[in-house]
């Protein structure tokens, strides 16, 4: 069994997508939370891209992780947040 503490050396940058309808306010929202567990994060680093149809928006940003604690939060604040279909 591979101990979770070997999988990442903190700090380290780490890429989170985010998926959510296109909709108002969804970029700067995502941003909000980021920002709740990684206050150095630089918004204009953000990458947004539409799906084919426009029906969705993904944001990417890469942070830098200082702990597995921080990626856990970050990942549930944004799982639970209303205007995201998916996080990965």
């Amino acid at each position: 069994m591979i101990d979770d503490a070997q999988l990442l050396d903190y700090p380290c940058d780490f890429p989170i997508k985010i998926l959510g309808h296109t909709q108002a306010g969804f970029a700067q929202a995502v941003l909000d939370v980021v920002k709740r567990h990684a206050p150095d994060f630089d918004g204009a680093t953000m990458e947004l891209r539409a799906s084919k149809r426009r029906k969705y928006l993904s944001v990417t940003c890469v942070i830098r992780a200082t702990s597995r604690a921080q990626l856990d939060g970050l990942y549930q604040e944004l799982c639970d947040h209303p205007m995201v279909v998916m996080v990965l």
